[in-house]
């Protein structure tokens, strides 16, 4: 009697695990497009904990949920090569408006990072490295993946200051230690902003000392160009001197050329970059989908105002005879800054839209010529007087760019794309003010207008510049293509349907067409809405594993 209960027992067991699941999730009957570039196929996938776990024919896979993706693409989730939403996703990790686009991996640092951070400046800090920002970050729970450039422009603060003055051989050497730190914490390379301060005070030495310190750890060096606009083609020499100096492949952050004037620039640095990939550089570039920039309002003074930083900057701002040196620059074309006032061409292009005071937020989405008229102001003392108000910098929307070349740059084959925002949601406090929409477009408005209205890439071709390219060129490991063993970081949207929705007169609008989406093979997105989970991971660079153990 004892035997046959053993046997019965061990019967049971094994109908149990042969009955158990043996996938998380399998989605079935979707068309794959895999990120490779390579054309669709009907397949199913299997996701396992965090992986892909098969593809095939997955029919009667025992799975604990089935999605039926009939009618659907399936590919790989989308990499935000330029994104702000660092710091906002420790206030809400739920990136709601790139997740509704499909991005599941965003990329920080253009000059900035979470770390490395100043004890003397920050004595409460929670982090003061940069990997233990992008620790703290993970641990906040967030529903994105992410990764980040080392900022030029936070290792300079750490060292010097705001203010407008080069490094002493200690100082550089400082500054290299904390590049070489940050790249073993993970870093993908050095990123830079060179038009804003005090970024902008950093010469070109300094650059090439800084790539120099991470070029042994196999990053590369992305840029904020110092001019887009009057300089553009100097600016562009400067970064190929950066990264043939440094020996280091570089990057062009959201390239363009600013300015009416200074659009027919952008053929003679297309032909620049071909030429150095040809002679053996690596020289690559991303971009937004819009013809419209966005930064603070004082891009339109020179830089010098705000050397020392933002208390000496007000200062300045309230001194008269500063003032008036300050008008002659700014509305002079051969000033030598980079200066988005004269770019816009007129006021009416440029569009105000984050302020700080409650007082000032009725002005949010104007454009600067309708604000000085209501406040019987003159330009460009209007500039000076809402800063000071409002406390600081206000965010603005700048049109400079040409649709021509828009269409242009998304079909050059190393192009990528990053919103140059952050990740957020169309609620709360968020609606008080306006923003370019391309926080909430950017890479739905790629797949809709471009890709299926305008025919401008192939869907394939789309796909795998918003994934399996950027992850190579970061390089990334297991993520960015569809293939077992990779992570499940997968989406589901409807081709026909995917679109933009967000404008520049009514911008908190999500993006249509995405259905699901995968993170570390949790369901974030199920059928468009949110479902709380908070998957995401820190995804380090190449030199993460040179310091491990």
């Amino acid at each position: 009697m004892v035997r046959f209960k053993y046997l019965a027992l061990v019967a049971l067991a094994g109908l149990s695990i042969a009955c158990s699941p043996r996938y998380d999730y399998v989605i079935t009957n979707g068309l794959i497009i895999d990120g490779t570039g390579s054309a669709g196929y009907s397949a199913d996938i299997a996701i396992k904990d965090d992986k892909i776990a098969l593809i095939g024919d997955l029919k009667k896979a025992r799975h604990k949920e089935k999605i039926d993706a009939h009618g659907q693409v399936v590919s790989p989730g989308f990499v935000n090569m330029l994104s702000w939403a660092a710091t906002g996703l420790f206030r809400d990790g739920r990136a709601m408006s790139d997740i509704k686009q499909g991005v599941t991996l965003e990329v920080f640092g253009e000059g900035s990072s979470l770390g490395p951070r100043n004890p003397s400046e920050n004595p409460d800090a929670d982090y003061l490295t940069f990997g233990e920002g992008m620790a703290a970050l993970e641990a906040s729970g967030v529903s994105v993946n992410f990764a980040s450039f080392v900022g030029a422009t936070t290792v300079r603060i750490y060292t010097l200051g705001y203010d407008d003055i080069a490094p002493d051989e200690s100082q550089l050497q400082a500054m290299q230690a904390l590049v070489a730190e940050a790249m073993e914490e993970g870093a993908l390379g050095l990123g830079t902003s060179l038009i804003y301060p005090p970024a902008y005070f950093a010469k070109t030495d300094e650059l090439i000392a800084l790539s120099k310190a991470m070029a042994p750890y196999g990053g590369r060096y992305i840029s904020h160009m110092r001019s887009e606009g009057k300089d553009f083609l100097n600016a562009f020499d400067e970064l190929m001197t950066i990264a043939t100096e440094a020996g280091v492949a570089a990057e062009v952050f959201h390239l363009k050329a600013a300015g009416a004037p200074n659009w027919h620039k952008l053929d003679e640095v297309l032909q620049k970059i071909d030429s150095a990939n040809t002679a053996g550089l690596d020289i690559a570039a991303n971009m937004y989908t819009y013809i419209a920039a966005s930064t603070g309002v004082d891009a339109c003074l020179p830089p010098w105002v705000q050397d020392g930083g933002k208390e000496k900057f007000l200062e300045r701002l309230q001194d008269s005879t500063i003032r008036e040196q300050l008008t002659d620059e700014i509305i002079d074309p051969e000033a030598d800054y980079e200066n988005f006032y004269l770019a816009a061409g007129k006021p009416e292009n440029i569009r105000l839209t984050g302020f700080d005071e409650d007082s000032l937020k009725h002005y949010s989405g104007m454009n600067l010529g309708e604000i000085a008229d209501a406040r019987n102001q003159p330009l460009p003392n209007a500039i000076y007087d809402l800063i000071l108000d409002n406390g600081g910098d206000i965010g603005a929307v700048f049109f400079l760019m040409s649709e021509e070349n828009v269409a242009r740059q998304i079909q050059l084959p190393y192009m990528t794309f990053g919103s140059d925002a952050g990740a957020v949601a169309a609620e709360g406090k968020e609606l008080e003010n306006s923003r370019h929409p391309r926080a909430y477009g950017n890479f739905a408005r790629l797949l809709g207008k471009y890709v299926r209205e305008e025919k401008l890439i192939s869907l394939e071709e789309a796909i795998y510049r918003l994934s399996y390219l950027p992850a190579q060129r970061l390089q990334i490991q297991q993520r960015g293509r569809l293939m077992p063993g990779n992570f499940a970081d997968i989406v589901i949207f409807d081709a026909d349907e995917i679109r933009d929705r967000a404008t520049f007169d009514a911008p908190h609008q999500y993006a249509e067409g995405v259905e699901y989406v995968w993170v570390n093979g949790q369901l974030v997105l199920r059928k468009g809405e949110h479902t709380g989970a908070t998957p995401g991971k820190f995804v380090p660079g190449p030199g993460y594993k040179m310091n491990q153990p």
